[in-house]
């Protein structure tokens, strides 16, 4: 799926370590020849699918400061650790870690990255 401004997943805000994947359209058929009947991937251990979007990443605690400087001004600016995932990767993930959800009548998981195996990244996507 493209994002574009006509679409509102531009819209949405993954939060933290998460990670929001399409599923990949699976094969009905097996290797043999045989037709398979809707819902027996889905009901797989590991699944595939394709990064949509990113949250920010593991945040990382700010340093505490013992005594107060009143003349200094406040900043809430929140550092994160990047995530390994990037738009457009091909996630194999855990499907016990995922939350499965519709968005615009499409399936989705949101996923953390600790539920994420294996990426697959085409370089020539982000030169």
């Amino acid at each position: 799926m493209i994002i574009t401004e006509n679409n509102k997943i531009k819209s949405l805000i993954v939060v933290g370590d998460r990670v929001l994947v399409k599923p990949k359209k699976q094969d009905g058929k097996t290797k043999s020849g045989l037709f398979l009947p809707p819902g027996v991937h889905e009901k797989e251990k590991v699944q595939t699918g394709y990064v949509i979007k990113t949250g920010p990443g593991y945040p990382i605690p700010l340093p505490t400061d013992d005594y107060d400087e009143s003349w200094k001004g406040k900043e809430d600016k929140i550092k994160y650790i990047p995530l390994q995932a990037k738009e457009g990767d091909l996630a194999i993930f855990l499907l016990k870690g995922a939350f499965e959800i519709m968005y615009e009548n499409e399936k989705y998981f949101i996923v953390p990255q600790h539920s994420i195996l294996l990426l697959e990244r085409d370089e020539e996507l982000f030169d």
